[in-house]
């Protein structure tokens, strides 16, 4: 990147990250780097090649190529204060990639209640079983969030918005808590991204995304990564070797092509999703529009002050309680998929309902508890909003023949 690069802008820095010459030599995009093995030209510079590890040195395939470190390189220029990001073969692996660089057996994790459930899983499962206690707590309480921590406290698990229910939590506070507490923040960051929270810059210790949504862009790869200064960029990256983990390059150089134009998708996006709750809003089959990026949602003011940016992802909750109305609503619909995945090209749905996974927390809130629990979880493509809106008409009156 140029020496100016830390005055560029986000869209700039897209599409100029990670396009190092000796990486892309006369060509724009880097070539795909197939290889396991990296071969030298002489014993002095296999010695000299293994010693620093750092990308940028080959070694061998699994420390990555010019491929992978393009990616990386790319991925911590627009992650304001990132040293360095670790590459992962899922979302999923980056969260548990974090976790374990971070923490050890005897530790306790504070997750928050409202996470992505496989981050929940692991929690309970993969580090109970390492002798790691995870303890949830209400991510919008801040006032009592101190009273959570005990000596053996050395992480903090967040994710803002919560996952399928959308509440804002502030975070600049909670990791400032942590961090007087000794305690590693940890931010799930893949809703809004970098572009739209730049996590480290409001206090986060360690960023971590799903590159599969939004980076990827295509519904064609998994992939996730991990962000952080340089004191825990070292820790994620010894434990992301000690697990073997590895990207492909082929999945690298399709999630470089994503990351050119994740600015104007998620511009696209954001602008569908606003207008499409606000036609939720006013429908009489909707309880509740789960939205923080929606003019009036209680958590509307928290996302102006911390967020740049948001996606298209968001909820909300039908009136009533019928699963057979809301599985006729969801069936009818045509442009939205029915899929778990979110962040790509394509619209989708699925219903949810997240009373049974929460310990720390009532859902539905005490506030607004009038039995309606059905949710329905949108993630906007980039379909036109005019043509979505048509399509969950189209739903709203098959729910109604039920």
């Amino acid at each position: 990147m140029a020496a100016d690069s830390d005055k560029q802008g986000p869209g700039t820095r897209l599409v100029t990250a990670g396009r190092r010459k000796e990486w892309t030599g006369p060509v724009v995009n880097p070539p795909v780097w197939r290889a396991s093995t990296h071969l030298y030209a002489s014993e002095a510079e296999r010695k000299a090649g293994g010693a620093p590890n750092e990308d940028g040195r080959f070694y061998y395939g699994r420390r990555g190529g010019p491929t992978q470190w393009a990616l990386s390189d790319a991925l911590t220029a627009i992650e304001p204060g990132a040293f360095g990001t670790v590459l992962y073969p899922s979302g999923v692996a980056a969260i548990v990639g974090a976790l374990l660089a971070v923490l050890r057996p005897g530790d306790v994790v504070l997750v928050t209640d409202n996470a992505y459930e496989p981050t929940r899983l692991a929690a309970l499962g993969l580090l109970r079983n390492m002798g790691i206690e995870a303890r949830f707590f209400d991510p919008l309480d801040t006032t009592g969030f101190p009273g959570e921590f005990c000596d053996r406290t050395r992480a903090v698990m967040l994710e803002v918005p919560g996952s399928l229910t959308m509440e804002m939590c502030d975070i600049p506070a909670l990791a400032a808590i942590a961090r007087e507490h000794g305690a590693v923040s940890i931010l799930d960051n893949t809703w809004a991204s970098s572009l739209g929270f730049p996590a480290l810059q409001r206090g986060c210790d360690i960023s971590v995304m799903s590159l599969t949504k939004h980076v990827g862009g295509h519904s064609d790869l998994m992939m996730g990564s991990a962000s952080a200064g340089e004191k825990y960029y070292r820790r994620l990256r010894q434990t992301a070797q000690a697990l073997g983990h590895v990207v492909s390059p082929d999945d690298a150089s399709l999630a470089l092509r994503g990351l050119r134009t994740m600015g104007v998708r998620l511009e696209k996006s954001t602008a569908s999703a606003v207008a499409i709750a606000q036609w939720l809003g006013a429908r009489p089959e909707v309880a509740h529009v789960l939205c923080p990026m929606l003019p009036g949602s209680p958590d509307h003011a928290l996302w102006q002050r911390d967020f740049t940016g948001g996606c298209g992802l968001f909820s909300f909750v039908l009136k009533g309680s019928d699963e057979a109305a809301r599985a006729q609503f969801i069936d009818a619909l045509e442009l939205f998929g029915i899929g778990y995945s979110w962040g790509g090209f394509e619209s989708l749905v699925i219903p949810f309902d997240p009373s049974s996974i929460r310990t720390a927390t009532p859902w539905p809130p005490n506030e607004w508890d009038t039995g309606d629990r059905l949710g329905v979880r949108l993630s906007i493509g980039l379909e036109d909003p005019e043509d979505l809106i048509r399509d969950l008409e189209q739903g709203f009156a098959a729910m109604e023949q039920t």
